[in-house]
């Protein structure tokens, strides 16, 4: 069953952090995911880039908008993912309480599945 492990960062985190510190942390988060590969639990991982490098886009009555980032209202932001297939929810929420980001972000546990569920 897949399960998304979103990290919920403050979005000043990365620049506080300053770059040899992120590279600590970005280490430590490749050896989560090459432990969570080596288990066959991994689907997918990824790191995104700050905010200020993305858009959000609406379309309402026809009529879209794009707004570029940063996001003045946005105190978080999602830096990134894991996509594990595990056979439980518990399962999953044991991971994220093993992931090195729990430590210094909000690791969101989520199912996938149809948005009519």
């Amino acid at each position: 069953m897949p399960y998304m492990l979103l990290m919920i960062e403050p979005v000043s985190q990365r620049q506080e952090r300053g770059v040899e510190a992120g590279h600590m942390v970005y280490d430590r988060m490749l050896a989560f995911a090459e432990s969570l590969k080596a288990r066959g639990l991994l689907r997918g991982v990824e790191s995104l880039a700050a905010q200020s490098e993305g858009a959000r886009v609406r379309v309402r009555d026809g009529r879209s908008s794009v707004i570029d980032g940063p996001f003045a209202e946005a105190k978080e932001m999602i830096g990134g993912f894991f996509l594990v297939d595990v056979a439980t929810r518990e399962e999953a929420v044991a991971l994220a309480t093993d992931c090195p980001a729990a430590e210094w972000c909000t690791v969101e546990v989520r199912k996938l599945g149809p948005c009519w569920e």
